[in-house]
């Protein structure tokens, strides 16, 4: 069996903020170039000059966005288990996990795009999607669907080596399907005039690519895999499920919320769904790095766990928290200043370009509690506390967006809607980042443990605004 210098547990000792910050930079290339490649595909398709094909990219999004939370959902398994295992010194069962892993992840993503495929135009109607901006949608996921197991496994290989520490690797899965997209969607949407289409073929080569990569980085340069055995499987299963369950319906709650926020939208027209397509490409770009925080914190924790380091969780957490306060800060302001410029780059009606100048002006700011929200979840993952997860995610997904969207829509209209998602989010965020710290409190004074590798453990959460692909290397 090949390994490298990640394979120990290397973030049991040293500096957190330094193990934080490291991670957090070599998940940021990937993230970032994946995000910068959404942006740019939404601009190619805007340089067509149809603003209903920008709106039915933002309807189809959030309908991925339901299919991508079940692949992270067990992505966050996989790495749960593999890094609280390096943690405790038992490498040996890196490559069972691994295997099982990614047998997991391919037959949930089966079953999912089995069940969305024949619902898709009643899904995109729900949302408010209409006449020629509903078929384009409904065309573009009915050629991208089919791919969503090869994305869950560039997930799950991408899971299976931040576990082990090799964020250069987890990085490069995501980076070569963002280089990928990037050098095929001129071609395909503009040169071939594919347009839609085009994106959504970039979208699945995209996915081969990442596969293939991840595949090969577990598989060859790692050595973690095991010979695929039922009993194996089996006894994996429970562990991953116990996981990779509370996961899922934690991160169901981040689309179940934004469609809500498309649907009250929609009432206002393609130019506000056409502008909320734009605001979930620009918000990864500007916050990537944020995402890559709250991905790079969860195999800091979960090492430290497996180690029974609870002094070292409290001050990865808290070494999070500075980043994100000081990180937000800074992109908010130059948001701000910026926000004519990007507003008039995307072939935008007069309104839209106002409700993204109103999003970066006044509204991006919110992702500071968003933030915090991410990091507690990456501790709940870690600490054997699903309920909590999803407790808070389903609670500001759903009583922090509906009366807040509704209450800010009908008085201010669509400029209201979005004020109204993100001061939703600020109770939800306080009160998680609380209630995580004072759990490793608890289990720091003995009270309770988790047993390692196979406690039920909670997931991170999504990303407000994607389309999908970017929320493959995501681990809040």
């Amino acid at each position: 069996m090949k390994t490298t210098s990640a394979s120990p547990a290397r973030f049991v000792t040293g500096s957190t903020m330094a193990h934080v910050a490291v991670m957090t930079a070599a998940g940021s290339v990937g993230l970032v170039a994946v995000f910068v490649v959404d942006l740019l595909n939404l601009f190619y398709i805007s340089l067509l000059g149809e603003e209903e094909l920008a709106a039915a990219i933002g309807y189809a999004g959030t309908v991925m966005f339901f299919v991508t939370s079940v692949s992270i959902g067990v992505m966050i398994a996989v790495s749960a288990l593999i890094s609280r295992a390096i943690g405790a010194g038992r490498r040996e069962e890196v490559g069972r996990i691994s295997t099982s892993g990614f047998v997991y992840m391919t037959l949930a993503c089966v079953i999912t795009a089995g069940a969305m495929m024949p619902v898709l135009t009643p899904l995109l109607s729900l949302l408010g999607a209409t006449g020629r901006t509903l078929e384009i949608a409904r065309d573009f996921l009915m050629v991208v669907l089919p791919s969503t197991p090869l994305l869950g496994i560039g997930m799950a290989a991408s899971g299976t080596l931040r576990g082990l520490g090799d964020a250069r690797r987890s990085m490069l899965v995501t980076l070569i399907g963002g280089l990928v997209t990037a050098a095929l969607d001129p071609v395909l949407i503009l040169v071939l005039d594919w347009r839609v289409e085009g994106a959504a073929v970039v979208s699945v080569i995209s996915r081969v690519a990442m596969a293939a990569y991840g595949l090969y980085a577990v598989l060859r340069i790692h050595g973690y895999a095991s010979p695929l055995r039922w009993r194996d499987f089996r006894h994996d299963v429970g562990p991953l499920s116990g996981i990779a369950v509370p996961a899922i319906l934690t991160n169901l709650a981040t689309p179940v919320g934004n469609a809500y926020v498309t649907y009250a939208l929609a009432t206002h027209g393609d130019a506000a769904v056409a502008a909320f397509a734009v605001v979930g490409r620009l918000i990864p770009v500007a916050f990537g790095p944020l995402f890559a925080l709250t991905g790079a914190i969860g195999p800091v924790i979960g090492q430290n766990v497996g180690a029974g380091r609870y002094d070292r969780v409290r001050r990865a957490i808290l070494d999070s928290l500075v980043l994100i306060l000081a990180y937000v800060i800074g992109i908010w302001a130059l948001m701000a200043l910026g926000r004519h410029a990007v507003a008039g780059a995307f072939g935008l009606s007069a309104e839209g370009e106002d409700l993204v100048v109103f999003y970066c002006l006044w509204v991006a700011g919110s992702f500071i509690f968003l933030g915090m929200l991410f990091v507690a979840n990456a501790a709940f993952n870690n600490l054997g506390a699903p309920l909590r997860s999803t407790l808070f995610n389903w609670s500001r997904a759903t009583l922090g967006v509906i009366p807040f969207v509704m209450v800010g829509g009908h008085y201010w209209g669509a400029q209201g809607v979005l004020a109204g998602q993100a001061l939703g989010s600020v109770a939800f965020g306080v009160l998680a980042l609380v209630s995580a710290l004072a759990l490793v409190r608890r289990l720091a004074a003995g009270a309770s443990r988790p047993e390692p590798a196979e406690a039920p453990l909670a997931g991170p959460e999504l990303p407000p605004f994607s389309r999908g692909e970017g929320a493959a290397a995501l681990e809040p």
